[in-house]
């Protein structure tokens, strides 16, 4: 289910989390060649995808929000 990114936080591994609308979170990580989100490694890319959709699987499977 897609859902907008609303807010962004660093965890405890220094990797970015987009917080999703649906009150879920998930790993944003830039690991080319493995997964490639050049937008997370800057403060202006991570503004521009305020708002973008992304899957939220936590969402699919009926899973309760996350929390900080």
């Amino acid at each position: 289910m897609d859902k907008r990114i609303v807010g962004y936080h660093v965890d405890a591994e220094a990797d970015w989390v987009a917080e999703l609308e649906c009150g879920h979170f998930q790993h944003v990580r830039h690991n080319p060649p493995w997964i490639n989100r050049p937008w997370v490694a800057s403060p202006e890319g991570r503004t521009s995808m305020l708002g973008r959709n992304i899957s939220c699987k936590k969402c699919d499977d009926g899973a309760p929000p996350d929390e900080l």
